[in-house]
């Protein structure tokens, strides 16, 4: 009597999450999120394109937050794919709605906010003949808002019961 009882009970359990319609975590993303994810997915999918480049001796040109070279193979390069890969792997996880993707997300932002700033605060004090080159970055824009949005919702993705 009792094993029969605790069948039904498991029976009724796995029938409530098999029956039960699953929200997707995606559709907590607003559309600005979404279009950087997929801008982001896709350059992730070059930079093996770029390291093969830069491997046959070719310069490939790669930028981001103020950050520029065309040598993929030094320390600023590799800087740059690995920025890249992060942001790749980040887009993934948040598309796929992997239970990480949001942590990631927030340190992405983060380590995104301290570069931005490093290179408005250090680098115009760097330049040749004595020279200011004061910069805005306009990733900024972007980046606080996406680093406050994942804060926000970093609860709902990780507790799929309230979404």
């Amino acid at each position: 009597m009792i094993e029969e009882h605790m069948n039904n009970t498991e029976d009724t359990i796995l029938d409530d999450e098999l029956t039960k319609p699953k929200i997707r975590r995606r559709k907590l993303l607003p559309l600005w999120i979404k279009i950087f994810t997929w801008i982001f997915l896709i350059t992730g999918l070059i930079i093996p394109i770029g390291l093969f480049v830069g491997a046959m001796g070719h310069e490939f040109t790669v930028s981001l937050y103020g950050l520029q070279t065309t040598a993929v193979y030094t320390p600023l390069g590799f800087v740059l794919i690995a920025l890249f890969a992060l942001k790749g792997v980040t887009s993934f996880g948040l598309w796929t709605e992997k239970d990480w993707a949001i942590k990631l997300a927030s340190i992405d932002a983060i380590l995104g906010i301290a570069i931005c700033a490093g290179v408005m605060l250090i680098l115009p004090f760097t330049g040749a003949e004595g020279k200011i080159n004061l910069s805005i970055r306009l990733e900024l824009v972007a980046l606080i808002p996406y680093l406050i949005f994942m804060k926000n919702i970093k609860s709902k993705w990780l507790n799929e019961t309230e979404l």
